[in-house]
């Protein structure tokens, strides 16, 4: 039994609904940039959207257009990674409780406010009554969702299901984060990034919705052949699950062809790739995407989305490659999608082409 996707869709910096970022990534200079919003009134009625905090609204935008482009709008199991949740609800509830000496407080702050609503939101929606779980773990949370879905896929619990990854910044919190360092000072380049000599990225929003499914269908991107995710692993442990993951699925080093990794141009987050591709893949390409996505608790989803782009389209556009790598880059086959989270959780996602 394999696991594969069948459709992916993102709501981010980039054109909303589009694989232009792949050959025409819009760039940014700004330290900060919020999502590009897609007209929702195409997916949601008014009506309904109307009391809806902006994460919802992608959220069951990019649900509902995954379920129109696979025909399946009734998966038996929808899992949300998401770092911060609704915090633009949470932030609004808050402050009408300060304003209101929490008195007369209104209840759609609230109840969007949980972590769990934008599961919840999706599967209302669909009317889906089966698997239903959110995951908040920061930097490693669609990680886990999606970690979560093959682990039901290889108990047989499941033939289908929607992985999510959902986050918003609002102002205050990108505030906040600058004040700890997360964020770059002045102008952003994609120079700055490459170099990763001081600390900083540029910040970003992520929505993305995978479709999976147990069975190859002629529209499938591309195989999830397996995943790990270590905690604090020594450098032969994070080499020994590279290996064992490459060896149960009958491949060796030689055999992966791109490193897809979340280097963000922070110093300290991006000398932990450097030194995986070094030890491990030093002939290989190494992929970046968050200089072209930004910096979010989920944006390990895009670099999921960049790597089924990549296998899906067979070819590496030049604006994705980090190194200049020594190895000819041929049509790509086997693609490892590693991230870490401040050097403490790690995630290694092994997929594969479904071309001839």
């Amino acid at each position: 039994m394999g696991i594969f996707i069948h459709s992916i869709a993102q709501i981010s910096n980039q054109e909303p609904f589009s694989d232009k970022w792949f050959s025409e990534p819009i760039i940014y200079n700004e330290r900060y940039v919020r999502s590009i919003e897609p007209d929702f009134s195409t997916y949601i009625s008014p009506m309904i959207t109307r009391r809806m905090g902006k994460i919802i609204k992608r959220a069951l935008a990019t649900a509902l257009h995954i379920t129109k482009q696979t025909g399946i709008d009734n998966p038996d199991a929808i899992i949300t990674g998401t770092g911060l949740g609704c915090i633009e609800h949470t932030e609004k509830f808050i402050a009408a409780m300060l304003e209101n000496n929490e008195e007369l407080l209104p209840p759609t702050y609230f109840m969007q406010s949980t972590h769990n609503t934008i599961s919840s939101q999706i599967a209302i929606h669909l009317k889906c009554n089966g698997y239903n779980n959110t995951y908040s773990h920061r930097g490693t949370s669609f990680d886990s969702a999606l970690f979560d879905a093959c682990i039901q896929f290889e108990l047989g619990e499941i033939h289908t299901a929607m992985v999510n990854g959902h986050d918003e910044l609002t102002p205050n919190y990108f505030l906040l984060l600058d004040k700890i360092g997360y964020w770059k000072e002045g102008q952003i380049t994609e120079q700055r990034l490459r170099e990763g000599n001081t600390r900083g990225s540029f910040a970003g929003e992520c929505s993305v919705s995978f479709m999976l499914g147990n069975s190859l269908r002629p529209d499938s991107i591309c195989q999830l052949k397996g995943m790990e995710l270590l905690y604090q692993p020594t450098k032969e442990q994070l080499t020994n699950a590279v290996d064992s993951l490459l060896q149960k699925n009958n491949l060796t080093r030689n055999d992966i062809d791109v490193l897809v990794t979340g280097v963000n141009g922070d110093r300290e987050n991006d000398v932990i790739y450097r030194e995986m591709h070094s030890s491990i893949f030093p002939r290989k390409p190494m992929v970046w995407y968050k200089h072209i996505f930004g910096e979010s608790y989920t944006s390990s989803g895009l670099g999921l989305y960049a790597a089924a782009t990549i296998l899906q389209k067979a070819f590496i556009p030049q604006s994705l490659l980090y190194n200049a790598c020594t190895e000819e880059i041929t049509i790509p086959k086997n693609i490892l999608v590693y991230n870490h989270f401040q050097d403490k959780d790690h995630s290694l996602t092994l997929l594969s082409s479904c071309l001839d």
